[in-house]
């Protein structure tokens, strides 16, 4: 290729699709899509190694809508049969289905081609309800797919064009058996894209069992680095280090957060918002809709701050984030390049900081020397010149919202609860429920607590928010806590 900017016109794509890509604003195609596309587009196997945020998800999206739409321009009506998808795409994790879905549709409507996603976390029905009406390409994550194969909601029959995307984080989660269940029920004469930064782990034996004749196709090592990313390594104090990572996340750019644990992420984004600066977290624990709430603020700009974990690291492909945190050091390279894969990207620049105790230094300086990464530590507190010329100007303090006020239960009269153990009420199996806790207070939930089925717990102490209406907050949680 020649230096000048290639344009998905130079490289054949169809017409409806370079249409779809202009009214996004996609003109210029990135390397790796420059050296893929020549192959995928006339019906190739490839092997594509790159590192994330080359652009992998619309190198691979506009093969598959090329190949399956274009034996019926007009859509596919006519040819979409119940529970048999045409194309397949597998992700390792919710997150990254959910977004390369997201560049798939507008290509698929340009010949109106239907697309679903398929993942744990939520219930099957929705996704069984689309298979049964039809879709044509299916984004799915291997463990509820072959839940959906095993109940014969779908077979995989028909798939003409199959990709494996982040195939080594697939191998780093245990899935490559699922995998390997999965594309062995497709065409043996389909194609075939597969993509992974390294071959490692059993990707390899992946790559010998079901690519044929392949392409291989390497824009850059794992360890490469893009130009416009600046790694920094701020040593700090541990009495010290939460004024820093407050610091850190308090610029007027997106800036993403990393922490090791879910509580961890979930803890630190509530602290950064009571403090002025609002953020949203992602974790394992949250439920879908929550997390797609998360993304979808994170995502449009309402929110500036992301707290995740590392397995959400590989599903966060949010264009302009010009920082990300490692408020702790991974626990290996790979996960500090994907993690750090998260700023720097489509042509942007970005930073990269991790935050190290002096304990710390060893294995951090390890880690850095795996991941190919040059740069020394530099001591800092919050205040320093280093942390605040890289953060800029500050945004702007946001009063948190109020918490929500406590739920107080209607009081009923002494004597009035319904009849049970205890002196003067149902006893204590009912504390929280309405109905009294067994105290000497009649029916009223213990010694002056109130009744009713919003009333307080076995002492009177009012409902917390967030919690099950009339969770006891007292002692009574023994016997029945809260499921908030």
């Amino acid at each position: 290729m020649s230096d000048s900017p290639v344009t998905f016109v130079d490289l054949n794509v169809p017409a409806p699709l370079v249409q779809a890509l202009a009214a996004d604003g996609k003109l210029i195609a990135f390397p790796i899509q420059q050296k893929t596309l020549p192959h995928t587009m006339v019906g190739k196997d490839v092997l594509g190694r790159g590192k994330t945020g080359s652009g992998k998800t619309l190198a691979f999206s506009i093969p598959v809508v090329a190949r399956l739409g274009a034996d019926s321009p007009s859509g596919s009506q006519a040819r979409r049969r119940p529970g048999r998808p045409t194309g397949l795409i597998l992700a390792p994790t919710r997150e990254l289905a959910t977004q390369i879905n997201a560049v798939l549709e507008p290509l698929a409507a340009a010949y109106g081609l239907k697309t679903t996603t398929i993942f744990g976390g939520v219930s099957p029905k929705r996704q069984i309800d689309a298979l049964r009406a039809g879709v044509d390409v299916v984004v799915a994550c291997p463990g509820r797919l072959e839940d959906l194969l095993n109940q014969k909601a779908l077979t995989l029959e028909d798939v003409q064009v199959s990709v494996l995307d982040e195939a080594d984080h697939m191998a780093d989660l245990g899935f490559l058996p699922g995998v390997t269940r999965i594309l062995a029920q497709t065409q043996p004469t389909g194609q075939r894209l597969f993509f992974s930064a390294t071959l490692d782990n059993g990707v390899d034996k992946l790559v010998k069992r079901f690519l044929h004749d392949e392409v291989l196709v390497s824009v850059d090592e794992a360890t490469s680095h893009v130009p416009a990313m600046t790694h920094h390594v701020f040593e700090v104090h541990p009495d010290h280090k939460r004024d820093l990572v407050k610091t850190l996340a308090s610029g007027t750019g997106r800036r993403i957060l990393f922490t090791r644990t879910k509580h961890q992420a979930k803890k630190l984004a509530k602290q950064l918002t009571t403090a002025g600066t609002p953020a949203v977290d992602l974790h394992g624990n949250l439920s879908q809709n929550a997390r797609d709430r998360n993304l979808a603020a994170f995502g449009s700009g309402e929110v500036k701050v992301l707290v995740a974990t590392d397995v959400a690291a590989r599903g966060v492909h949010v264009d302009n984030v010009e920082l990300v945190v490692h408020v702790d050091p991974p626990a290996e390279h790979k996960a500090y390049l994907h993690r750090s894969g998260r700023t720097a990207r489509a042509g942007s620049s970005g930073d990269v900081v991790t935050v190290m105790l002096p304990e710390q230094r060893s294995d951090t300086e390890t880690l850095l020397r795996k991941a190919a990464v040059k740069t020394r530590p530099v001591p800092v507190t919050s205040d320093s010149a280093e942390v605040t010329e890289l953060v800029g100007d500050f945004a702007p303090y946001v009063e948190p919202a109020p918490a929500p006020a406590p739920q107080q239960g209607r009081r009923r009269p002494a004597g009035s609860g319904r009849p049970g153990a205890g002196r003067g009420g149902s006893g204590r199996s009912n504390a929280g429920r309405g109905g009294s806790a067994g105290g000497r207070g009649g029916s009223g939930g213990g010694r002056g607590g109130s009744g009713g089925r919003s009333g307080s717990g076995e002492h009177g102490g009012a409902v917390r928010p967030g919690s099950r209406q009339g969770a006891p907050s007292g002692g009574g949680s023994r016997r029945r806590r809260s499921s908030s």
